[in-house]
């Protein structure tokens, strides 16, 4: 309960204050690119339901159905010109204030899975996930946020997320589900902020020692 109270407080005050930078953005996405203002895509939530995460629209319409499909690979030429600066500064995740002020979503949490991506889990990390609501940002939003740029790195793009970051991404997100409170609430937060201004910070490791490392040495972040 207390957490969600904290997560209208801040989802509103976050819109009052970007409300200057949101308005422009609007603005140019509807004059620019396939005219788009936002991309609705299907996502997995709190006891399974399913629902609308809200992005600003940074690709081609029928970008889910061309090349890597769900799956978004650094330089991926389906990204508009005007996109790839909202995904390089994250703004495109910022709609997502309205899917927390609507109790779909939280601050922190879980990130929302496709439904392909959520069955690609086993049922015992499914049924923890789903337990609590999933969050616009979080431990595997934070480890994973230069996600683009491991793909890009590797053969099959697909296979690698599926096998390799897929599973550990489940172990993060496990870890915060057993261990969440208003205080990891808080310093997750902190860590969101710390690393949009220095993305290449391990900042993370500091503040949470006891997360699960990664197996796989392509995944070592500390």
């Amino acid at each position: 309960m207390l957490q969600r109270i904290f997560d209208i407080v801040f989802s509103f005050i976050a819109l009052l204050i970007l409300a200057p930078l949101l308005i422009p953005i609007v603005c140019i996405l509807k004059f620019t690119g396939e005219g788009e203002i936002f991309y609705r895509q299907m996502r997995v939530g709190k006891n399974g339901s399913i629902f609308g995460v809200l992005k600003f629209a940074t690709m081609l319409k029928d970008s889910p159905n061309i090349s890597t499909g769900t799956i978004t690979v650094k330089h991926d030429p389906r990204v508009l010109p005007f996109g790839r600066f909202l995904r390089k500064t994250k703004i495109n995740e910022l709609p997502q204030l309205l899917n927390i002020l609507s109790g779909k979503m939280s601050v922190i949490g879980p990130r929302p899975l496709t439904i392909e991506t959520f069955n690609a889990y086993p049922e015992r990390v499914k049924n923890k996930i789903i337990s609590i609501r999933p969050g616009l940002s979080g431990v595997g939003s934070i480890v994973f946020r230069d996600e683009e740029s491991l793909l890009q790195d590797t053969d099959n793009a697909s296979e690698f997320y599926e096998n390799i970051i897929a599973p550990y991404k489940g172990k993060l997100e496990l870890w915060y589900v057993d261990n969440r409170n208003i205080l990891v609430y808080f310093l997750l937060i902190i860590s969101t902020i710390y690393v949009l201004i220095s993305p290449k910070s391990k900042f993370l490791w500091t503040l949470l020692r006891d997360l699960p490392l990664p197996e796989d040495e392509r995944l070592k972040f500390r």
